[in-house]
């Protein structure tokens, strides 16, 4: 269904992605899902915000940062791409596999942008879910059409088109081989054939949930396949708590046995 698209891209992708960081190799690798809050990424899995900031708050110097990801919620990835900017040193952005969405805010947010032979960069106009009434959901949809002009913006910053072109390109949800990208200006240059970095991305997306995404890259979006990607999210995260009651339960045991130790010592002193 169009009004839960953002709902569907989450659901069918939900825990088939990773976010980790290399110390070593000073990079990180979004290949998951945008999600707004630590919250929705115990369900869907994916990275937020915080925990973005967090992984390059502890880095220094020049950080490679892969993307492959469908992208996710707009506001989380314009405060991501934010705290790239803030970012005291040079950070370049490789498009392993897809800069799709709020993914594509935050490719653009580098330094530089270096895009895989076979991956792709998708614009479009912003998408949110909102809960509320009349009054609540209109001021989000005025919000998202400043959203989608600070965007086109932002595209057109960093682009070779001006903010109009790019509002249309995002009104059409335009997807980009690297040779697109680079003629827009989002993109600088397109990785070697010889860059084996792309065999890495293995996360597989489902991005039936956008409108035009091309046919190889979209899957059936069953209603059957939802339902068994929320079921999944749920039993994951039904699972995290009975290991988080475990956890509290063995600590508490612990803690009650040394009261007692403590308490017979105590006794016989």
């Amino acid at each position: 269904m169009k009004d839960r698209r953002l709902f569907n891209l989450f659901a069918a992708n939900a825990k088939r992605g990773s976010f980790r960081a290399d110390a070593a190799s000073n990079t990180i690798e979004l290949y998951d899902l945008i999600v707004s809050s630590e919250i929705e990424a115990e369900w869907f899995g994916g990275v937020s915000l915080q925990g973005f900031a967090k992984t390059l708050r502890g880095m220094s110097g020049t950080v490679h940062l892969r993307i492959n990801s469908p992208g996710g919620d707009v506001f989380a990835g314009v405060g991501i791409a934010q705290i790239m900017r803030e970012y005291d040193g040079e950070i370049v952005a490789h498009v392993d596999g897809y800069a799709a969405s709020a993914a594509s805010v935050v490719a653009i947010a580098a330094d530089k942008v270096v895009m895989a032979p076979a991956s792709m960069m998708m614009i479009h106009k912003a998408w949110t879910w909102g809960i509320g009434n009349a009054d609540d959901l209109i001021a989000t949809a005025e919000l998202l059409e400043k959203i989608d002009g600070q965007l086109a913006d932002t595209y057109a910053a960093r682009g070779s088109k001006d903010a109009k072109a790019f509002m249309q390109l995002m009104a059409a949800e335009t997807w980009l081989t690297p040779q697109e990208a680079i003629d827009c200006g989002l993109a600088d240059e397109m990785a070697s054939d010889k860059d084996k970095s792309a065999a890495n991305a293995r996360a597989r997306w489902d991005v039936s949930a956008f409108e035009h995404a091309p046919a190889q890259m979209a899957a059936d979006p069953s209603p059957d396949k939802i339902r068994a990607a929320v079921e999944a999210a749920l039993a994951e995260r039904d699972r995290q708590d009975r290991e988080k009651a475990a956890t509290i339960a063995a600590a508490e045991h612990e803690r009650g046995q040394r009261q007692r130790r403590a308490h017979l010592l105590a006794r016989t002193a």
